[in-house]
């Protein structure tokens, strides 16, 4: 028998450049960090060092500036006065459009809500954009679009502008919708992820994966036994509460595409610190925990769409647990781990066994079309 060279049964490195893009761009994880920050962000120029002035096209001079800082869930504006402005925008493709808990039109009002909560923003404006395919019926429309004005009023936002554009029928799955919003940051209010520190005590708001296994649930045909709803749902007010701890209020996150797992390894690499998390106080239900292991999922990457993580000054973190426990919005809050300033960019995941491993960026997509 010819002898072979160790290296010659090694396993080759994943793809990671690709020459068209994939689900898994979209999906949260590794290729989309790779994407945004391998194309769309230097073509833009954001995320540069310093402020970049913005302008009024009705008077072409600057008004305000771009502040500089890490990646985050809006883009904060200081205008000429002092104020500041959080601005988001998003896309909304989920499959199937109704799903228990709610739909594609409550997703996208609470999904950019939660996006504007997150900078701290007391949400105000929003716009809707919709590519409609030919063919929808519009009761389908009309329900979506009662839906979101629901939504907006329970998250006491106005929708006051959009546009529609319909597509040839197989072009666009039924219905896309595309909102971008605006909200008002407290002069008070600070959030970002350069304001992470060591000894930070991490929070969760509410127990994981509901949201990805209730899509997957109606979209596959599968009768889980238990499966709950969506978790679907506004966060502004709940972030408003914790205004209450000040400046000990570090950064927010919402949990979205990649779940737990996405939004804390992100978090580490663009505050450049270490995480470290312990898997028996991170809260799963039951029936999510046994869809999951079912379908051969981690529930710390399933999505989530009414979930924050919240990162605290030590000496706050006691009176920000009570705050979530006493909020309608939180459904069993815990603290859930602490910042360190060992293994700075990566997150490490203290076992239920005793052991640690390393919780990484998503690599591919596990559940597509679900936001």
């Amino acid at each position: 028998m010819e002898e072979k060279a160790v290296g010659a049964f090694s396993c080759p490195l994943p793809i990671s450049e690709y020459e068209r893009v994939q689900l898994a761009h979209g999906g949260g994880g590794r290729l989309m960090r790779q994407l945004l920050e391998g194309l769309f962000l230097p073509a833009f120029g954001i995320g540069r060092a310093k402020a970049s002035p913005v302008s009024a096209l009705s008077r072409g001079k600057p008004d305000g500036l771009v502040l500089p800082g890490p990646a985050h869930d809006s883009a904060v504006v200081q205008l000429a006065d002092g104020q500041r402005l959080a601005f988001t925008t998003d896309s909304f493709v989920v499959s199937p459009l109704f799903f228990p808990g709610g739909d594609i039109g409550r997703l996208a009002v609470f999904g950019t809500v939660n996006d504007l909560a997150m900078a701290g923003a007391k949400p105000l404006w929003l716009s809707a954009s919709f590519i409609l395919e030919e063919g929808l019926p519009i009761q389908t429309l009309r329900q979506v679009v009662a839906s979101m004005q629901e939504a907006a009023q329970q998250a006491n936002v106005q929708i006051i502008t959009g546009d529609t554009k319909v597509v040839d029928h197989g072009k666009a799955d039924g219905l896309f919708i595309t909102t971008a919003g605006i909200g008002l940051i407290p002069p008070e209010i600070e959030i970002s992820p350069a304001r992470i520190q060591p000894g930070d005590v991490i929070l969760i708001s509410g127990d994981l994966g509901r949201h990805g296994i209730a899509i997957v649930s109606v979209r596959e045909g599968l009768e889980l036994e238990g499966v709950l709803p969506s978790d679907c749902a506004p966060l502004a007010d709940l972030v408003q509460a914790l205004w209450e701890l000040g400046p000990d209020l570090h950064c927010l996150r919402d949990l979205t595409r990649g779940g737990l797992a996405a939004a804390v390894n992100e978090i580490a690499l663009d505050a450049h610190v270490g995480i470290d998390l312990d898997e028996s106080a991170i809260p799963v239900s039951e029936p999510v925990a046994g869809a999951c292991e079912l379908l051969g999922l981690d529930p710390l990457y399933v999505a989530n769409e009414g979930r924050l993580v919240a990162f605290v000054a030590e000496e706050s973190a006691q009176r920000a647990l009570e705050i979530l426990q006493g909020h309608p919005a939180a459904s069993h809050p815990a603290r859930i781990g602490r910042v360190t300033a060992e293994h700075p960019g990566l997150v490490q995941l203290c076992t239920s066994f005793g052991g640690s491993r390393l919780l990484d960026l998503p690599a591919g997509q596990l559940l597509p079309r679900i936001c």
